[in-house]
């Protein structure tokens, strides 16, 4: 079937059309999945006895069907899944939409305005072994950027937006800047279930305002 990119009107439309697609997407791999255990089977499990002959305790046709789906569905949902990221990083991208009085301003931060980039953020706590002390966050750092998200993509005291990226970023790089010690910091976080902690990141974000 293979995954293909919608072509909406707006970035919130776009991210909304995705989402429907990833959770059809991931519906659709459980059912394959469904098909698996109905079998006693996984993705590895072998197919023929030990002399080579075809098992007769699973049906072998149904298996390697849904193997075979289930790959094209998770290659599907990667891609989907980082399709979501960038249109969910365009919706919380208020610098797209400023009024047009606001790009001289914007020019002069480009040109080496004096308007320094705000933290939104901070990091309050970092579990180790996390997805997040593996990328180097630690604990007081400032956030300034997270993916395309900056002070100005939050219209509130909330960290909604940085919510909806991680959820729909799984296995997904995303470059984050933060201040730490009066220094700037890049770093790449890559948000994961299964770490062994809650969450996918393993870490405590709070709203931060200087």
């Amino acid at each position: 079937m293979g995954f293909t990119l919608p072509s909406p009107d707006s970035p919130a439309e776009q991210a909304r059309i995705l989402m429907d697609q990833k959770k059809n997407i991931e519906t659709e791999i459980e059912a394959h999945i469904s098909v698996l255990k109905a079998n006693q089977s996984t993705m590895q499990s072998p197919l023929v006895d030990a002399d080579g002959f075809p098992r007769p305790d699973i049906d072998i046709y149904a298996v390697r069907g849904a193997r075979v789906r289930i790959i094209e569905l998770r290659n599907d949902l990667k891609d989907v899944t980082a399709a979501i990221g960038k249109a969910l990083e365009a919706v919380y991208d208020r610098s797209q939409a400023q009024p047009a009085e606001s790009s001289k301003g914007r020019e002069s931060e480009k040109e080496g305005g004096s308007e320094e980039p705000r933290p939104f953020a901070k990091v309050d706590g970092v579990v180790p072994g996390s997805p997040a002390a593996d990328a180097g966050l630690c604990r007081e750092d400032l956030i300034i950027k997270f993916g395309q998200l900056i002070h100005s993509s939050f219209s509130s005291n909330s960290l909604t937006p940085i919510a909806e990226l991680v959820g729909a970023s799984e296995n997904t790089s995303i470059g984050i800047k933060v201040l730490r010690n009066g220094e700037t910091v890049f770093l790449s976080l890559t948000p994961r279930k299964g770490w062994g902690g809650r969450g996918m990141l393993g870490c405590h974000i709070v709203p931060f305002s200087s």
